[in-house]
């Protein structure tokens, strides 16, 4: 009741600050509100609002009617766009967005299709059988936000509090230069505001309902009151001061009381609504009619017909420019809002959203750009101007410095970014500018730290939930075991076998095989190491020792054709099966091989010499020392043939003469070769040619006597039988001194071979 008796009364108040720019509302002002008309495509930003952006519902290539919700809203600060006209979706994607920033963002794009075809509507005439929270959900469907420049979402503003609300204050001040949208709009259409106002009254019901208009607007103040026919809504005018249409200054104006820090108008009982709103109200609530267009006033000494227009949302920037006749001039600022509290826009193609109110097009001449930023001389001029008694200098003291918990402490977010400061700065030191970087900051370090403390959280209630179940698991282990212990115990004290000891005793079984295995693997790998160990020792060696000469290599190579011939005339002596040998067969078979190597030994001692130094004698003996090995050869071969179990003992004898003559036959092939080159006459060579001969005969008597049928008797010449009382150690011991002597025959005559190319292979 005291406030309706001071506002009654004409009792006002005032505010800290504030300044007295150059109005220029005029000539915009003037004229009647017109017709943007409707352009090519409308750029529907999905995030036209303060809050969250709604889901966009619609695709390409859909047909939409006019009224149609494009989005989504899936809570309360989500806000539905709606289709300003009919037409057709040609694209949904990122278009450059009406923000400072001049960043992209999601936007839906819609061709006109020139019908103009609404959606079904369905108005009511008696809002008041409807409740608040009806009305609310009208209002929110409607996309309804504040028209005043913040963009808040209506609904929110009027939604039931704990606290009763004192007064409801529809703002109608429009204090910033230029601007005159609300201005014409109460002028024009003071009936269809003053009806939102009792909608807005109905909902939340308060004691006092004040409408504030700022006294340079006299017609729109005649217009109010004439149109009001309600006691209960007061029309007071308040004096003309920048930011007077503030929404905590105004408060203030009409109340005396401030809104606390980091508080809301609804902390101490008010609401605070825009004229503009209040008209979008009526019309969504009675009309069924979503916000889909809006005034905006197109003003600046740039535009040829400057004035006022309805616009579709989504309108494009450049053809409200084209359309009211632009003259631009070199490097030509566009403004997006006043001159005191708009930005620069990046670009001509962001489109008009719900809380354009202005567009500003200024001459260099009209509104000079800003000039060099000096530095501050602190002469408090700007805390003067504060509307909301804060220290601008140290704010942009603490902003330059990123000193977040400064600012804070210094109450930042009190600013309400009016300019008044930058307005009256002499250093022209953009303050602004820098409150709104640093505010943008913090935001964003509130967010991260709140990532952060959630995360913590999760964080903690898993470590808690872990070690919650990892208690209750070793809860039940425990149980479990008591309880096995006590079964067992039952098991004992019933006279049964323990369960304990016997598995204990099978563990000890099980080691012990593994034990043992154990101890096989530790040896084996001993050996391995041995072994590896003796490869090495050997390399070691072999890398060490000097390189065997060629003659070394030669007598290896003699010895090991030696030791191979040696087993494989014990192989052929064995041949027969031992049941069916005699004595006499075995001394026959020795005696033979005796035989054959000193045949060997004679032909490779008569090739000794060289063939260039031999006289006609050397190469006569040399030919009879083959011939006679030929002829002894044969002469054994004669005598093996005949089996074991056939032959005779005149066979027998046959064989062991064979076997000498063929040696006698290499002795003196050997003797006759002798004597060096140089020395024999032509009696030696003859005496070589008649050796060689005796080799080659006693060579093919050999073979005769080994190609001998069973039971034949062959009897060699010459042939001396051994003596029948050797035994059979004596006959090993032969064979092994043949074997040696054949070896020693081969590496002589390995040697002697290579200077001897006119002779023919003897063997």
């Amino acid at each position: 009741m005291s406030l309706l008796q001071d506002l009654n009364a004409g009792k006002l108040h005032g505010f800290h600050g504030g300044i007295h720019p150059p109005e220029r509302k005029a000539p915009a002002n003037i004229a009647p509100i017109g017709e943007a008309g409707l352009p090519e495509e409308l750029v529907l930003q999905v995030r036209q609002h303060i809050g969250q952006p709604a889901r966009i519902k619609v695709g390409v290539g859909d047909r939409v009617l006019k009224g149609q919700p494009l989005t989504e809203p899936l809570n309360p600060m989500m806000i539905p766009v709606h289709a300003p006209t009919s037409g057709v979706v040609t694209a949904v994607e990122d278009r450059p967005l009406c923000h400072p920033s001049g960043l992209d963002g999601p936007c839906v794009v819609l061709k006109p299709d020139g019908e103009d075809q609404w959606r079904p509507r369905f108005p009511i005439s008696d809002y008041q059988a409807l409740g608040a929270d009806v009305l609310l959900e009208r209002i929110h469907s409607a996309g309804v936000t504040g028209l005043g420049g913040a963009g808040f979402p209506a609904h929110v503003k009027l939604m039931p509090r704990r606290k009763a609300i004192e007064a409801l204050i529809i703002n109608g001040v429009e204090c910033e230069p230029y601007i005159s949208a609300d201005d014409r709009l109460m002028r024009e259409h003071p009936q269809e505001i003053l009806q939102g106002v009792a909608i807005l009254r109905h909902i939340v019901q308060p004691h006092v309902t004040v409408l504030a208009v700022e006294d340079n607007k006299p017609e729109a103040l005649a217009a109010l009151r004439e149109a009001n026919d309600d006691d209960h809504i007061l029309i007071v005018a308040v004096p003309t001061k920048y930011p007077s249409g503030g929404e905590k200054q105004l408060i203030e104006i009409l109340t005396g009381q401030q809104v606390p820090h980091n508080g809301l108008p609804a902390d101490i009982g008010m609401v605070v609504q825009n004229v503009g709103t209040a008209f979008a109200v009526k019309r969504a609530v009675m009309d069924d009619e979503p916000l889909t267009r809006r005034v905006v006033t197109l003003a600046g000494d740039a535009f040829a017909e400057p004035g006022n227009a309805w616009v579709h949302i989504g309108t494009p920037v450049r053809y409200l420019l084209k359309r009211y006749g632009l003259r631009p001039e070199p490097e030509q600022r566009i403004i997006m809002g006043g001159p005191m509290m708009g930005f620069t826009l990046h670009s001509a193609s962001a489109p008009i959203i719900k809380g354009s109110n202005c567009v500003l097009a200024p001459t260099r001449a009209e509104l000079p750009p800003a000039g060099e930023e000096l530095a501050c001389i602190r002469c408090s001029q700007c805390a003067d101007a504060c509307p909301a008694s804060l220290l601008p200098q140290q704010l942009y003291w603490f902003a330059r410095a990123g000193e977040h918990d400064k600012l804070n402490s210094h109450n930042l977010f009190d600013c309400i970014e009016c300019g008044a400061c930058a307005y009256v700065c002499p250093s022209q030191i953009p303050l602004v500018q820098y409150y709104r970087v640093a505010k943008a900051d913090i935001r964003q370090a509130q967010r991260e730290a709140e990532l952060a403390e959630r995360a913590k959280h999760r964080f903690e209630a898993r470590q808690a939930r872990l070690e919650r179940e990892k208690t209750e698991r070793q809860a039940r282990h425990e149980k479990a075991a008591a309880e096995r212990k006590a079964r067992m115990a039952e098991q004992v004290a019933a006279g049964g076998e323990d369960p304990v000891a016997a598995a204990l005793a099978r563990v000890k079984a099980r080691q012990q095989p593994e034990q043992g295995q154990e101890d096989m693997t530790a040896a084996r790998a001993a050996r391995k190491e041995e072994a590896r160990r003796n490869r090495e020792l050997k390399a070691q060696e072999t890398e060490q020792g000097p390189p065997a000469p060629a003659a070394d290599k030669a007598t290896a190579v003699a010895a090991a054709i030696a030791r191979a011939k040696a087993r494989k005339a014990g192989q052929d002596a064995d041949t027969a099966p031992a049941a069916e040998q005699s004595d006499d067969d075995k001394k026959a078979a020795v005696a033979a091989a005796i035989a054959r190597a000193k045949a060997r030994k004679a032909g490779q001692d008569a090739d000794a010499a060289p063939a260039a130094e031999q006289s006609d004698d050397d190469k006569k003996a040399a030919v009879a020392a083959a011939i006679a090995r030929a002829k002894a050869r044969k002469a054994g071969q004669q005598a093996g043939a005949v089996p074991a179990a056939e032959k005779s003992d005149d066979d027998k004898k046959a064989a062991v003469a064979a076997a000498i003559a063929r040696a006698k036959a290499r002795k003196a092939g050997q003797q006759a070769g002798a004597a060096p080159a140089a020395e024999k006459s032509d009696d030696d060579k003859k005496a070589a040619v008649a050796a060689a001969i005796a080799r080659a005969k006693a060579r093919k008597a050999g073979q005769q006597a080994g190609a001998a049928p069973a039971g034949a008797v062959v009897v060699p010449p010459a042939a001396e039988p051994p003596a029948e009382t050797q035994d059979a150690d004596a006959a090993k011991k032969a064979a092994i001194k043949a074997a040696v002597e054949r070896a020693k025959a081969r590496r002589a005559q390995q040697q002697t071979t290579p200077s001897h190319p006119d002779r023919e292979d003897e063997s």
